[in-house]
């Protein structure tokens, strides 16, 4: 199953939030799923993303190209969808996604 997770590139104030975005990305790779998400490499989607492939499973990155240039995706990814948009980066993401998870995040997230 892929499981698409909204999240902020920022750590947030309490560290939980960290915490608890790399104990999903463990659980989803645990239990044999993809994670597909915004492909960043830092705050909770660094540590969702990084839980997942220090546990074995798989992750797909959607990111915009103007992210891309300025060196923001996560660099270990099975696989990285580079998109013009941000609107088209949702639009693949939710295309991805058979469960969709929303954890602490900004106005994206929100969206």
């Amino acid at each position: 199953m892929n499981i698409t997770v909204y999240c902020g590139a920022s750590g947030g104030n309490d560290k939980a939030y960290t915490e608890a975005a790399a104990e999903l990305g463990r659980w989803i790779a645990e239990n044999g799923h993809r994670l597909v998400y915004g492909a960043g490499k830092v705050g909770m989607m660094g540590a969702v993303a990084d839980a997942v492939l220090e546990a074995g499973g798989k992750a797909t990155g959607v990111i915009p190209k103007f992210m891309v240039e300025k060196h923001l995706e996560h660099p270990g990814l099975d696989e990285l969808i580079v998109v013009d948009t941000m609107a088209e980066r949702k639009g693949i993401m939710m295309k991805l996604g058979d469960v969709f998870i929303a954890l602490p995040g900004g106005s994206g997230t929100l969206e």
